[in-house]
């Protein structure tokens, strides 16, 4: 067995326990609303530069932003990718101040080929985090606190395919994925001591089990023979999921004359949007490659507890380059691979205040870097990679008074490329 199995299967070790360790990925206020905060689903390189992945395409990365790019893999590569997150989060409404450190396993993929012409992906990956606690006091009468939180969020199981349809030049993919996951919403309104009032607890879930789809097309237009340029497309249909919620209040306690009340419904509906996106990226072989990405997401006619007046449609702009040095440099700083991005978003979450809806952007810039890995073959020790991501990020709102959030995040990416049926010599 090589040398890097046995790193895999001590990282799988190390990041399985940090998920024990660290559930929640956020303290954001604004998970309160819709699915949570949309995961970044960009892997590796892509992260650094500012969460590219519809253009890009590389045979030493699984990239699952474009199942088109799968077939970049060479025929005879097995390829296992893991990522984890750590990040500082500070929060402020201008008079009050918050900060959080947080941190989880972010996904697990492998990207193999099974023909010459055709390659094949399975992960699983976050789709949203939900987490937040917040409080208020109310002086209406009688004065009491209600005490706002929430957790969980959605995750995806995917396999995906993806198959070179001519010259190796226009590529097809697509992913099928199993998405599953709980949301809770809770409130809870505590009195006075010796109140008349009784105290309750008003909790909100949502249970989701149900299969998306994701489609993808890339096209290479060589430029020379060490420079090219692609194209790439995907598209992701509306979909109306397969899901349950369950209200439930408590109030005051059952031992003393307190009650609950439950409701289960699955007619309510809930839906995912229809999104499209568009991505370019320019390629000199083992030294540079710059990269942007646009993309489109129909929030705003879609369902959430049978309502479809509640978000905004959502657009993400990211721009991204990596550079290396001197690819056949011993030196290991000459050949690792140096990255910088940024990107801009709009939320599709909107708070409402005083019947008047208020959205917020998110800006973002990152940096990073892919340090080389020897796997046991002396005449290629680029093929796996470290890959370590720095992003800063600030969420402003519309509203001047609504909370500003800003994240610190560093990301850890362990890209395994590996050959098959080759036997190193002794």
């Amino acid at each position: 067995m090589l040398k890097i199995s046995r790193v895999v299967v001590i990282s799988i070790l190390i990041v399985t326990q940090l998920q024990v360790w660290a559930q929640n990925n956020t303290n954001s206020p604004y998970t309160r609303f819709g699915y949570g905060e949309i995961a970044d689903r960009s892997f590796g390189a892509g992260r650094a530069m500012g969460g590219l992945g519809i253009g890009l395409r590389s045979g030493k990365q699984v990239n699952p932003m474009n199942p088109a790019s799968y077939t970049a893999v060479d025929s005879m590569t097995f390829i296992f990718d893991m990522g984890v997150h750590v990040q500082r989060s500070w929060y402020t409404d201008g008079e009050n101040k918050q900060s959080n450190y947080n941190g989880n396993l972010e996904y697990i993929a492998m990207l193999f080929p099974i023909h010459k012409q055709i390659a094949m992906s399975a992960g699983i990956l976050p789709y949203s985090f939900v987490g937040y606690e917040f409080g208020e006091s109310v002086t209406e009468g009688t004065s009491y606190s209600n005490v706002f939180s929430g957790s969980g969020g959605l995750n995806e199981v995917y396999v995906g395919l993806s198959i070179d349809i001519w010259k190796k030049r226009l590529a097809l993919g697509a992913n099928v994925g199993y998405l599953f996951g709980k949301i809770d919403h809770q409130q809870t309104s505590s009195f006075p001591q010796g109140s008349s009032a009784w105290n309750s607890v008003n909790m909100q879930r949502v249970k989701v089990n149900d299969v998306k789809f994701d489609f993808g097309l890339q096209y290479t237009h060589p430029l020379s023979a060490t420079q090219k340029v692609v194209v790439g497309a995907v598209y992701s249909p509306a979909k109306q999921l397969n899901s349950t919620s369950y209200n439930i209040l408590q109030v005051g306690s059952t031992s003393s004359g307190g009650y609950i009340e439950s409701d289960t419904t699955s007619n309510q509906r809930f839906d995912l949007p229809n999104s499209v996106g568009l991505g370019v990226s320019y390629t000199k072989n083992n030294k540079l490659t710059v990269g942007a990405d646009v993309k489109y997401e129909d929030w705003s006619t879609t369902y959430f507890f049978d309502k479809n007046d509640s978000f905004d449609n959502r657009l993400r702009i990211a721009l991204g380059a990596e550079y290396i040095p001197n690819f056949q440099e011993r030196n290991i700083l000459k050949r690792s691979r140096y990255r910088a991005g940024a990107h801009y978003s709009n939320s599709y979450r909107q708070a409402t205040i005083q019947n008047t809806r208020y959205g917020f952007k998110e800006y973002g810039v990152s940096v990073g870097m892919g340090i080389p890995v020897r796997t046991g073959y002396p005449y290629d020790e680029n093929r796996s990679l470290i890959n370590i991501s720095l992003e800063y990020v600030k969420v402003q709102p519309e509203l001047r008074t609504m909370v500003k959030e800003q994240y610190l995040r560093l990301t850890l990416n362990l890209t395994f490329n590996e050959m098959w049926f080759l036997k190193r010599k002794i």
